[in-house]
């Protein structure tokens, strides 16, 4: 099988347990270089993963020859800098999501790489969990009869970081405009245009109840999908409790489930509810993963997570957030 080198800028937590693993596990990758701007804590990563070089300049890794593939694991105000150096590299990638904060540059990279012609991931994983395609298989099948409108709740109480107002990449305004909307949200409205398909335009209200941090803490949506099927959102990161409840309504029943909890998916028709536990694996991007090696070396799979559907995800966050 030809093997693909993948490197990694910004080898931080992510990469730890959910991503890293998963390119090492997956026959036809091998990940043969890191990076990190602490050289010390690179050194450590690579040491414990059994990756033979490393560094603490991301440049010098997107030129490695030993390196086909880049992963960029960094917070996303850094994406758009280091995706575009990738590109004129002529390397594959793929980038964490949400793949920037704004839509203008998720459009600039995409635009790059489409300009090359090469291929580009997003790391939305969740449309290649069998917990989630199970759900679509439903939605295929017709299971609930005509889709008419998807709602989701999300809320969580402030963590520790926000009561104590320690700095967060997540909450400040320049990085990420909706606060953990940006980094939570985003996966959930991804998965909705990959079940119910893309979006046709979305609004919604965001502001600060807290004032703990900068960014927003409180975004409520609505939308429409293109096929005409309607959608509502709310999310809350002040609240006593967590809820991440969604329910996709149906002419003949309903689909319940959640986005981050691995309570039971369950499908509810003629008042008969089937009830389903389907466990993530252990380093959640595993399918993520060996969907890109199935693309790019076997050439038997189409990638559901591209950076051309990471950028229409994009659109949406913005249009909800009056960006756009």
């Amino acid at each position: 099988m030809k093997l693909i080198k993948w490197g990694i800028i910004g080898c931080g937590d992510v990469t730890e347990i959910k991503s890293g693993p998963a390119y090492q596990l997956t026959e036809g990758f091998e990940i043969t270089a890191v990076m990190r701007r602490n050289l010390d804590k690179a050194k450590d990563y690579a040491k414990r993963h059994n990756i033979s070089t490393y560094y603490n300049d991301a440049d010098k890794l997107i030129n490695d020859n030993n390196v086909d593939a880049v992963y960029i694991a960094t917070p996303p105000d850094s994406h758009k800098d280091y995706a575009i150096k990738v590109a004129q590299a002529g390397k594959i990638c793929c980038i964490e999501k949400p793949i920037t904060p704004s839509y203008k540059d998720s459009l600039a990279i995409l635009n790059a790489f489409e300009t090359k012609n090469l291929p580009l991931y997003v790391a939305y994983y969740r449309r290649s969990l069998p917990r989630f395609l199970k759900i679509k298989s439903w939605l295929d099948a017709g299971e609930i009869g005509e889709v008419r409108h998807i709602n989701w709740t999300f809320c969580k109480p402030p963590n520790n970081l926000d009561l104590h107002k320690t700095y967060n990449w997540r909450t400040d305004a320049n990085i990420a405009k909706g606060g953990y909307f940006d980094d939570l949200a985003s996966h959930g409205l991804d998965l909705f245009a990959f079940l119910l398909g893309n979006f046709k335009d979305a609004q919604g209200f965001c502001t600060n109840q807290q004032q703990l941090y900068e960014a927003y803490d409180a975004i409520t949506a609505s939308w429409i999908h293109e096929n005409g099927i309607t959608g509502s959102g709310s999310w809350n990161f002040g609240s006593g409790d967590r809820v991440d409840d969604i329910t996709l309504f149906g002419s003949k029943g309903m689909i319940k489930f959640s986005i981050f909890q691995e309570n039971p998916i369950q499908l509810i028709v003629d008042n008969s509810t089937e009830s389903l536990v389907i466990e993530h694996p252990k380093h959640i991007q595993l399918y993520h993963v060996k969907g890109m090696r199935d693309e790019l070396i076997l050439s038997n799979f189409k990638h559901p997570s591209t950076g051309k559907t990471a950028v229409h995800t994009s659109w949406v966050m913005d249009k909800i957030l009056g960006r756009l």
